[in-house]
């Protein structure tokens, strides 16, 4: 009687208690190929994970001003564990080109933010803009070849196109990893935040992409993506900034704040577990 009288008491939690069963449950059928019929271009198990994951979302908000800190920790603690039971949204069942098309809408956000890198050398001392120069080359080459490879495997989607879309995202992540370390070495506090500021942009979007990738990518290919992988996501975490990459998803999908959290550690999780 005392779990019926807790459901009352607590609704709140009992209904994200509730959505998180619902989504682990879909997760479970989808891994097990259990699709329940399709719903658009993806299954309706796909549209029921993705409708839970966005309530499961909605039922987020700030603590109140009198929240404590303990409270606060304890409610990271909380999300963070909700992170590890979810599949990642919007991929999870997804086509090949619907990822392709994902990955092509990601493309404004991406140029963008290459173009940022390219204009922050003018912000900083000589000395650093060499070094940030250098690290930085070639963010529009792999930048331009990786939509190009994009739009490519969307109106063509095939495996040795998705090869191709493979091998790119790659070489462009360990590029941004590559540049993150370098950029880390600028000692000029100013300039490292502007520096940091602007490859972070990069490093959200390609890791965006990444996951979508592998999202569709077997196993064994998802192996060799992280044996190609030399700089892994765990070294240069500690130069991310996780709030603005987490609002950088959710202005991308139009979605809460706390969804897309879950959202960017989840792709990190996976990444972290696929060995990249």
């Amino acid at each position: 009687m005392n779990s019926f009288s807790n459901i009352w008491k607590h609704p709140k939690t009992s209904v994200a208690g509730l959505l998180i069963a619902v989504v682990t449950i879909a997760s479970v059928l989808s891994q097990q190929g259990i699709t329940l019929g399709t719903a658009g271009s993806g299954t309706v198990i796909t549209l029921m994970s993705g409708i839970a994951s966005a309530l499961l979302g909605l039922l987020a908000r700030d603590p109140e001003a009198s929240t404590s800190a303990t409270g606060s920790t304890q409610r990271l603690g909380v999300w963070m564990l909700i992170s590890l039971l979810l599949p990642l949204p919007f991929i999870d069942g997804c086509s090949g080109k619907t990822v392709a098309q994902e990955i092509v809408n990601w493309t404004p956000t991406l140029q963008s933010a290459v173009a940022t890198v390219d204009s922050t050398a003018t912000l900083l001392d000589p000395s650093d803009a060499s070094v940030f120069t250098a690290a930085t080359t070639g963010f529009d080459a792999a930048s331009n070849l990786l939509v190009a490879q994009a739009k490519a495997y969307l109106a063509n989607p095939n495996a040795t196109v998705l090869a191709q879309l493979q091998a790119a995202v790659v070489t462009f992540q360990q590029q941004v990893n590559a540049s993150l370390l370098s950029a880390a070495k600028i000692t000029n506090p100013n300039s490292q935040t502007h520096v940091l500021n602007a490859i972070d942009a990069v490093a959200t979007t390609v890791t965006a992409i990444l996951a979508l990738v592998s999202s569709v990518s077997s196993k064994a290919t998802v192996a060799r993506m992280a044996s190609q992988s030399t700089i892994k996501m765990a070294a240069v975490r500690p130069y991310l900034d996780e709030n603005k990459s987490v609002a950088m998803v959710a202005a991308h999908y139009g979605e809460p704040v706390e969804l897309a959290r879950i959202q960017v550690a989840q792709a990190e999780l996976s990444m972290a577990q696929a060995g990249i």
